[in-house]
């Protein structure tokens, strides 16, 4: 519960109270006798259902007590049970029948000497019995009530989560058949195409021959398509991250770019939903770097705030802010990713040439993070 549902709570159960206590106070300054310790006994009464929420077994007793010395001595009308049947229908409400009952017997025997009349004291108790009945029954119907909604949310609840769960084994399997599909359909034609063209190459070496462009061509998108290939089945057979931006910033270092990494901010654990997508993006625009950038300089850094982690991917590249790449495969992952997160992405040259990626994704609670 929030803190405004809590004040709003605490708001209503005090107006419920002094609505009580104007009804009885009312009905009390036109019965005769009535003294200042019964006024006192029945805005006592009243005030105590303020807290009925945390402590109904207490507000009953209450009630009970100062309303009956307010019967006894004052002898009024049926009205100056109200504090008591608001007090019995929350305790039934939240499970103490047999108090609740108790509270309703020891009322209605102080009421009993009320009455002018034996008919008057058996009508008037017989009443306010079916009061405290109904009190009784609507607070136990209450509770059963609320107890089923709980079960129908955790219900509700249980079956989202086995869904989702369902979804992600189907999508999981789905992966794994398109895995094994494009290995078995085009790994082998591939790795043909490769090794006849080596093969050729070689030959025309080997006679002083002069290799042909289209052959070499050939050979080098045979490679190309392979490694392309290697790393879109990696990427179906698992879609959780093999690392961290950190060890993503040395693998490209060891294949000869020029990139530093930074990390702003109090950098801590993320949730696995952001932990996966930060991989993914500085994955992605390190490999756009590597090949579209030259032998350019790139930068990654990472800002941790409160709400958000910031990513910026950055290399003084030969892009030009008047001619911007057309969005391939991996700039509309990076933007789903993103967006799906409730982020925001920012992937194009930069003014003074280069290129520059900047992502926003907002952070989850720490109840949340793997």
């Amino acid at each position: 519960m929030t803190l405004d549902q809590a004040v709003r709570r605490q708001l209503a159960d005090i107006a419920l109270a002094i609505v009580v206590g104007a009804l009885v106070l009312s009905a009390a300054a036109f019965d005769n006798g009535t003294a200042p310790a019964d006024y006192a006994l029945t805005a006592l009464a009243s005030a105590a259902l303020a807290g009925y929420r945390r402590a109904p077994r207490g507000v009953l007793a209450i009630t009970t007590v100062t309303t009956t010395a307010y019967v006894l001595h004052a002898h009024p009308g049926p009205l100056a049970a109200l504090p008591v049947l608001g007090a019995v229908h929350t305790a039934a409400r939240a499970g103490h029948r047999g108090v609740a009952a108790l509270a309703s017997a020891a009322f209605l025997a102080g009421f009993l000497t009320t009455g002018p009349t034996r008919q008057e004291i058996v009508e008037r108790t017989l009443l306010l019995a079916g009061w405290f009945l109904c009190a009784l029954v609507t607070g136990l119907a209450d509770r059963n009530w609320q107890a089923y909604l709980r079960q129908t949310e955790q219900r509700a609840l249980e079956a989202e989560r086995t869904r989702e769960e369902a979804a992600l084994r189907r999508a999981g399997e789905e992966r794994l058949r398109i895995a094994r599909e494009l290995h078995d359909s085009l790994t082998h034609s591939i790795s043909i195409v490769k090794l006849q063209a080596g093969v050729a190459v070689h030959l025309a070496r080997k006679r002083g021959e002069e290799v042909p462009a289209a052959l070499l061509a050939i050979q080098a998108a045979g490679g190309e398509a392979m490694r392309e290939l290697r790393s879109t089945l990696e990427v179906l057979r698992t879609d959780e991250p093999t690392g961290t931006p950190a060890l993503l910033v040395e693998r490209a270092r060891a294949a000869g770019l020029a990139v530093e990494l930074s990390v702003r901010g109090d950098e801590r654990p993320l949730t696995t939903t952001v932990d996966r997508a930060a991989y993914r993006i500085v994955q992605e625009a390190l490999t756009n770097a590597a090949r579209h950038a030259g032998p350019a300089e790139v930068t990654v850094r990472l800002d941790y705030s409160a709400a958000e982690l910031a990513i910026f991917v950055d290399d003084d590249g030969g892009a030009d802010p008047s001619r911007p790449p057309a969005p391939g495969i991996g700039l509309t992952g990076m933007r789903e990713r993103v967006t799906a997160l409730g982020g925001t992405l920012r992937a194009a040259p930069r003014a003074g040439g280069g290129f520059s990626v900047h992502a926003q994704l907002p952070l989850g609670t720490a109840e949340d993070a793997s």
